[in-house]
């Protein structure tokens, strides 16, 4: 079991699916990072920090960076954001396409690092 998996499995029965979905979107698109908890939160690192998610109080918190944020704002109309983050409620699906799109941009501006 990798730590994030262990943390997956340390939260709630009713969000650990929408957690294992997020993670394993990530992990396809970036089998090279490396996994660790960071900030307390599931992190994949690729010459920095690439991408964080959280189980939080009332949603999925969302880490792609603020350069990733602006990138997709038209996309982000729906769900509540702020300079890093993206809120993805816990009684909608993942909008798993939206989110393969940002981890391929955060992926593209790591590489260029």
């Amino acid at each position: 079991m990798t730590i994030i998996e262990k943390y997956i499995s340390n939260t709630p029965k009713d969000r650990q699916e929408k957690l294992q979905q997020l993670y394993t979107v990530i992990k396809q698109l970036a089998p090279e990072a490396t996994e660790k908890i960071a900030y307390g939160m599931p992190t994949f690192y690729l010459n920095g920090n690439l991408v964080h998610f959280a189980n939080m109080k009332n949603h999925i918190g969302f880490y792609p960076a603020p350069a990733a944020i602006e990138a997709f704002k038209p996309e982000l109309t729906g769900f509540k954001t702020s300079k890093g983050a993206i809120q993805f409620p816990i009684d909608k699906e993942l909008p798993v396409e939206l989110i393969q799109k940002i981890v391929l941009f955060r992926l593209e501006e790591q590489i260029r690092k």
